[in-house]
């Protein structure tokens, strides 16, 4: 799988209600709107701006707070290609990946992107490439991959059981 596109940056510990505003939680339900709302109290720019494939650059702690699915699948319905961070709290890169969000821990990338450049994230070869070089981050396994590639762990399921 080979992802490029601009990258928006952000700093540590970026959290779930900055991702997709908890006020919205339990009244916004349709996919558009979902979408709309994202990182609006971060960057209220991102959601009219984003493009399919856009890469999102975080630093430590990419996605602590609440377990909140919106704050994965926001990022999702905008047609984000891949989150990269430094690193991520456990619930959020689980939502992630189970919406499929490709979610990559790789520091040295992190540090090297600059905002808006255009990255490419090639998952063959397990690089993520920017202006400043390539690097290497962590083989994700083949079952990960599938449930991104499938665009989600429900549907990853459907597949593998063969449920129409």
């Amino acid at each position: 799988m080979h992802i490029t596109g601009r990258a928006w940056k952000y700093g540590d510990n970026i959290n779930t209600d900055v991702l997709f505003p908890g006020k919205y939680t339990y009244t916004v339900t349709e996919r558009a709107e979902i979408a709309r709302h994202a990182l609006e109290d971060l960057d209220p720019v991102f959601a009219a701006n984003v493009q399919p494939g856009d890469v999102i650059v975080g630093g430590r702690n990419f996605g602590c707070g609440s377990s909140r699915e919106q704050a994965a699948t926001c990022l999702v319905y905008n047609g984000v290609g891949a989150v990269i961070a430094a690193s991520f709290s456990r619930i959020f890169y689980r939502n992630a990946l189970n919406n499929g969000l490709l979610a990559i821990v790789c520091p040295a990338a992190v540090e090297a992107i600059q905002p808006g450049e255009t990255v490419t994230v090639d998952t063959e070869r397990h690089v993520i490439r920017c202006v400043a070089g390539e690097f290497a981050f962590p083989p994700l396994s083949a079952s990960v991959m599938g449930i991104v590639e499938a665009g989600g762990l429900v549907a990853y399921v459907k597949r593998k059981l063969a449920v129409p």
